[in-house]
């Protein structure tokens, strides 16, 4: 039988969540969108309770050696890390799509390891 994992966040991607709301609540002035897309998103990182590691590997470093896995989900890109020993998925970040991410991650590592 395949055990279920458990799926938590980083404080970082907690505060990507925020922002992602905030601007599309805030700046594109739909706020029925921003929840619908909020809802979107946590319902497919839920599902990384079984098999997470269905899901492709970062190709660019460091994250691929920190063995990064990456969701898409619509316009944005969920990151997380596996620990099969503890059952345990951590979302660390979640970007929006359009944003060049490896650029953002080699200026300043968002990742605690």
């Amino acid at each position: 039988m395949i055990s279920s994992y458990e799926v938590g966040y980083s404080t970082d991607a907690y505060n990507d969540l925020r922002e992602i709301y905030a601007y599309i609540a805030n700046e594109l002035l739909v706020p029925d969108t921003a929840a619908t897309q909020l809802r979107r998103i946590q319902k497919k990182i839920l599902s990384l309770d079984f098999l997470p590691s269905r899901y492709a590997l970062v190709e660019w470093e460091p994250w691929h050696s920190k063995k990064v896995h990456q969701l898409p989900v619509d316009n944005y890109i969920v990151y997380y890390v596996v620990k099969e020993e503890q059952k345990t998925v951590t979302v660390v970040r979640i970007f929006y799509s359009g944003q060049n991410v490896e650029n953002i991650v080699n200026s300043k590592e968002t990742l605690d390891n």
